[in-house]
């Protein structure tokens, strides 16, 4: 396996250089892009250097870690978008990095969707404002490679990403995935439900909520994909789970309110349909709730989200030291830590580098199981059928 991730970084790698020829008169331009004075000679053989940056920064950059690392800091800051403190422990992450490297950071719109990340990158082009990393969905992941908006980057762990978590290109790759959960406040539901089908009883009228719209939101989406798989539909098919919520709503369980931390809190949102990572993590967050989470054995489909990389990043060393630390073993170990399972967990879990604590804390893996992941050709065709069929039905 490693030989073949090693040809894979290679091809793409002699590709990358391959167009370098073509794009010389740009030099100029890419190093300003870049944030770096076109007066300085170090300068335009740094971004030169990023330009290629498509394998490890140890095998073939051009530069090493210790210089990843000492560009990160002259630019000092790094622009990172929709990354929600209590969200899969980011708030740890972002603190750690800012700790270990000095380096602060902007968390623009902490509650936007992967449609707004994506559109962030458009509507900030040559901004200083502009993300210099996005948080996605893999369908937005997809849609935003194959419309110019990420740089490719293979980070130094990239052999220990699984092949289907990862773009063979580089323009992205998963960070960490969850599977889709019922929570429930107990404080709020005297009977537990812990099924797609429980949802349907008159017992939680006006309760149960998803967290965000699957128009615009990867969590939303995912729960449709769990709600069509428990209704007879497949991955290949989310026009069961589309139908489901029609009906959740007909009868009047399902709620407009978008499940958030604050919804949780107040009560809004007696039952969420979410991460489980998320609703795992309201147990401690709001102990007044007695909060508690199933993995619906009816539906369970797990997803990941995605990391990249803008095209035109304005602090573009800051962004490559971020991914390599969110995919160095620390980093993943914050993300297993805030109850997700991290991209890297196997290799992780083979070198016998996680604490116990850290496993017990998740439920049983038997929970998870049956899980299924949809191909990226799946949620692309997911994705159309909600874009044409969710508002004339649901709402």
């Amino acid at each position: 396996m490693e030989d073949y991730e090693h040809q894979e970084v290679e091809f793409w790698r002699r590709l990358e250089e391959g167009e370098m020829s073509r794009a010389q008169m740009l030099k100029r331009s890419v190093a300003a892009a870049a944030g770096l004075t076109i007066l300085s000679s170090p300068a335009i053989a740094a971004a030169a250097r990023l330009r290629g940056a498509v394998s490890p920064p140890t095998k073939g950059h051009g530069f090493s870690m210790k210089e990843l690392v000492a560009e990160a800091k002259k630019e000092g800051h790094v622009n990172l978008i929709a990354l929600p403190p209590d969200w899969a422990n980011y708030g740890q992450m972002l603190s750690t990095f800012q700790k270990k490297y000095g380096i602060s950071y902007t968390d623009d719109n902490p509650n936007g969707s992967s449609a707004q990340e994506n559109q962030a990158i458009v509507s900030l082009k040559g901004d200083p404002r502009a993300p210099d990393c996005v948080d996605v969905n893999a369908t937005f992941a997809v849609a935003g490679s194959n419309t110019g908006l990420y740089s490719k980057y293979f980070v130094s762990t990239w052999g220990t990403i699984p092949r289907a978590m990862k773009d063979g290109r580089g323009f992205w790759a998963g960070d960490y995935w969850g599977a889709i959960s019922i929570g429930v406040n107990q404080g709020l539901v005297s009977n537990v439900p812990k099924t797609f089908a429980d949802l349907l009883k008159p017992e939680y009228k006006n309760k149960v909520a998803l967290n965000g719209s699957p128009l615009t939101s990867g969590s939303a989406i995912a729960g449709v994909f769990a709600a069509a798989i428990s209704n007879g539909g497949s991955l290949n098919d989310v026009g069961p789970g589309i139908d489901y919520f029609a009906k959740l709503k007909s009868v009047g369980n399902f709620i407009p309110v978008q499940s958030t931390p604050q919804t949780v809190q107040s009560g809004q949102t007696p039952i969420s349909i979410d991460w489980d990572y998320l609703n795992i993590a309201y147990t401690a967050e709001f102990p007044s709730a007695r909060w508690t989470t199933n993995i619906p054995a009816d539906g369970i489909y797990g997803g990941y989200y995605c990391q990249a990389v803008n095209s035109q990043p304005p602090h573009p060393w800051a962004a490559r030291l971020w991914q390599e630390f969110i995919y160095s073993d620390q980093g993943q170990l914050i993300w297993l830590k805030g109850f997700t399972h991290p991209a890297r967990f196997q290799d992780l879990a083979k070198r016998k580098v996680i604490p116990a604590a850290l496993i017990k804390a998740l439920p049983s893996p038997a929970a998870y199981a049956k899980v299924k992941f949809a191909s990226l050709g799946q949620q692309a065709k997911a994705k159309a059928l909600i874009n044409s069929e969710w508002s004339a039905k649901v709402g």
